[in-house]
């Protein structure tokens, strides 16, 4: 399949991320749209149209739609679309039978996820390169395009299989928005022994990067730190009374995240069974 010309409906911020990077690496981008014309998102882009959704839809041979999960069938179901078109979601978690109706038309269905954060879709384009993108399509020619549009942006290709893709995004969430989750828990437990909720933030970020660093170049095993690598047993009991005496969660929240942690341990070889054992059966142990 030949380079396509692209529009791309939904002008929030993924969609003008996905714009730009693509427009800047020679791609046809030649319409941005949504219910009302987003010309400010077009107007950096040479060749770039602001339209309206259906006219977006029509001018292009591979539409991206960049809009709300909630949104993707209904949007798609309102589009005119036509035989040897593709169409092409950005969602995680939502199916390709979101886009039955442009199958039903004849056109090619597929998904693009790029596994990225778009909070900020100035440094979003930056960090393109090196990620990953979710790719699935039905069709042989459109998952090409997709994977070589993966390539133009510097991105590894992921392939999904059919009905994968809510656990596939609920999976990434906990290398996502789920460690904020953690962060939060610790900032709970410093501020209720009496450490200043301004200092605390600053003080775990560098902690975080350091993991995060650690399992890059070393793999989980290999980052794995703390007392249960060492299989320090008085430490983590020592953990286990002060969370417990704190009340609430918190102890059950330790022992959970803990318990993922004896797996990795074990991967990594440097305990012996009885000591993986005896940590187990500390972490069991009632509150």
């Amino acid at each position: 399949m030949a380079a396509m010309t692209i529009a791309i409906i939904g002008a929030g911020r993924l969609g003008r991320t996905l714009a730009a990077a693509l427009a800047a690496r020679g791609e046809a981008v030649v319409a941005l749209g949504g219910r009302r014309p987003p010309l400010e998102a077009a107007a950096g882009i040479a060749g770039c149209r602001a339209l309206e959704a259906a006219e977006a839809a029509a001018a292009a041979e591979l539409v991206f739609l960049t809009v709300p999960d909630d949104a993707i069938a209904s949007l798609a179901a309102a589009l005119p679309w036509r035989a040897g078109q593709a169409v092409v979601h950005c969602s995680g978690a939502t199916e390709l039978t979101a886009l039955r109706s442009a199958a039903d038309a004849g056109a090619q269905i597929g998904g693009f996820h790029p596994l990225q954060i778009f909070s900020d879709p100035v440094r979003a384009a930056a960090l393109l390169a090196g990620s990953s993108v979710a790719i699935e399509a039905q069709h042989p020619p459109l998952r090409a395009e997709l994977q070589r549009l993966a390539a133009v942006l510097s991105m590894r290709a992921l392939s999904l299989r059919p009905g994968t893709r809510a656990a596939y995004h609920g999976a990434a969430s906990f290398a996502a928005s789920f460690l904020l989750s953690m962060l939060d828990e610790a900032l709970q437990v410093w501020e209720a022994i009496g450490l200043p909720p301004e200092q605390a933030l600053p003080a775990l970020l560098p902690l975080a990067r350091g993991t995060l660093q650690a399992a890059e170049s070393r793999g989980l095993a290999g980052a794995l730190a703390g007392p249960i690598s060492r299989g320090d047993a008085r430490v983590v009991d020592a953990h286990l009374r002060a969370f417990d005496a704190l009340g609430g969660a918190h102890g059950r929240f330790y022992r959970e995240l803990a318990r993922r942690q004896l797996p990795l341990a074990r991967a990594s070889g440097r305990l012996d069974e009885a000591t993986l054992q005896r940590l187990a059966a500390l972490l069991d142990e009632a509150a």
